[in-house]
């Protein structure tokens, strides 16, 4: 399973390299903003992208997220993949922020550990700017009061 977010040919270069049999499926999941009501509050959604996971043949799954931060968004995924009661799932990050608040440890592998800043670049955007960058860097003030909405 891969994220929506990602450059999507990192995850495909690691799964080609491997010559053993396997079936792709993909699942998109996001977190938004919760009613104005509750300004900070955020929830989470999971929506089917592509090839939809079949219940019948799950047995091992391997999700490939860009980033991981505080969690949240992967737990709620974590929580959803368990319902189709796979044999075993393992997590890969490429980036995983380091969190204090992060509860427990959600990824089994993990791409490069950065500090908890906003990073841009190799498809993670900021106000849909910068996701074009062949690089991940992380965006000042000053570049965020420029481009904010």
């Amino acid at each position: 399973m891969g994220s929506g977010g990602a450059r999507e040919h990192w995850p495909a270069a690691c799964i080609l390299s491997s010559r053993s049999p396997r079936t792709i499926d993909t699942l998109h999941w996001s977190r938004q903003r919760a009613a104005r009501t509750r300004p900070k509050g955020t929830r989470s959604h999971l929506k089917p992208g592509g090839k939809v996971c079949n219940t019948r043949t799950l047995k091992c799954v391997l999700i490939v997220e860009a980033i991981v931060d505080t969690g949240k968004t992967m737990k709620a995924l974590l929580k959803h993949v368990e319902t189709f009661e796979p044999k075993m799932v393992k997590v890969a990050g490429l980036l995983v922020k380091r969190v204090p608040n992060m509860a427990e440890h959600l990824t089994d592998y993990v791409g490069f550990e950065i500090p908890n800043r906003f990073v841009v670049g190799y498809a993670l955007d900021y106000n849909e700017y910068f996701r074009d960058l062949n690089h991940i860097c992380v965006i000042s003030k000053t570049g965020k009061m420029k481009y904010k909405v």
